[in-house]
């Protein structure tokens, strides 16, 4: 029987040392292909403009290469940043997709602007207001379902749409009866979350599910020992502490040495692998059961990047044999 809870794999391009950008970029269609194989539910690409170590600009182009390299699994965008977007070319490159690649797609959206100010500068994007997400969104919407005042073509039905959102993009998502993927400081208490499904309205208009519907994101290992489990978890903190201070993620290392790094840098690198669920199989278990009973998650989208390409496979596979395996069984009982 297949677990009550969905378990999808989020993309974000990594670099890693030994290999350079095109090699990253490979990786991520591979890694679809693996997803598929293995049984997941959903295979999401990220948006990056301009990053060092992250190599994934264009969610549209690259989800065209994953979709043709796979027939079944769901691909989407985990996601697309509205501010950085015409939301009419937005709705007119995700009808491409669905049209050739017919109920296999999903638009997440969100609403994080370039990652410095030439970025920005080179996207022709400015700090904007902060009610100006919503109206993109409801814009992408119009156009999706052929309301906006030119017709998106080529006509095909809308791809479901979910919002990556924050506590005000909760109540952008509610307003307009839309799915979130939630991470980070908004699971931290249950009143987002709770907010959320208090205002959620359905909109007839628009393909969207009938209640609020919650994907959490989180990165996620499961190895041998808890140990084990930080080990291959570390270069992804190494790289996020280093970026947060010096503008750059650095491929990822086979290894890293918090040693190598500032006392600030190694705080957030510690407070990076905190904000994991890593450790046993019986670690994990626990921690992504509390998760899920907490947040009332339909979906995991797990985030997680290590080094070594065959690990991951292992990694990924290990995840949702746990998933679909003993958490369903959990979840099922509820016990």
């Amino acid at each position: 029987m297949r677990t009550p809870l969905a378990v999808s794999l989020l993309d974000r391009s990594r670099t890693r040392a030994g290999a350079d950008d095109a090699d990253a970029v490979r990786a991520t269609v591979e890694r679809a292909r693996r997803a598929e194989a293995t049984g997941f539910d959903r295979f999401w690409v990220a948006e990056h403009h301009a990053v060092p170590g992250v190599v994934g600009p264009s969610p549209a182009v690259l989800l065209a290469a994953v979709a043709a390299a796979t027939t079944s699994i769901r691909v989407g965008s985990g996601g697309v940043m509205l501010p950085n977007h015409v939301p009419f070319v937005v709705a007119e490159q995700f009808a491409v997709l669905g049209a050739l690649h017919p109920g296999r797609i999903d638009l997440g959206v969100g609403r994080s602007l370039g990652f410095t100010a030439p970025v920005r500068r080179a996207l022709g994007r400015e700090a904007q207001g902060p009610d100006a997400f919503e109206a993109q969104l409801a814009e992408l919407l119009d156009h999706l379902h052929g309301r906006g005042e030119v017709r998106v073509r080529p006509a095909v039905g809308a791809p479901p749409v979910f919002v990556l959102a924050t506590r005000s993009g909760l109540l952008t998502a509610a307003r307009r009866g839309l799915p979130v993927v939630v991470g980070g400081p908004a699971l931290q208490s249950a009143g987002p979350l709770e907010d959320y499904r208090r205002a959620f309205r359905p909109d007839p208009g628009v393909a969207g599910p009938d209640g609020p519907r919650v994907t959490v994101a989180v990165d996620v290992l499961v190895a041998d020992t808890g140990e084990q489990a930080r080990e291959l978890l570390l270069p992804q903190a190494w790289s996020l502490a280093v970026a947060r201070s010096r503008g750059e993620f650095p491929p990822l290392p086979a290894g890293a040495d918090l040693a190598t790094l500032t006392a600030r840098e190694r705080r957030t690198a510690e407070e990076s692998l905190a904000s994991t669920v890593h450790g046993t199989a019986a670690h994990v278990l626990d921690e992504l059961e509390d998760l899920v009973r907490r947040t009332g998650a339909a979906e995991l989208l797990v985030a997680t990047t290590v080094h070594d390409a065959d690990r991951q496979a292992t990694a990924d596979a290990t995840l949702l044999e746990l998933v679909t395996g003993p958490l369903a069984a959990r979840l099922r009982t509820g016990s």
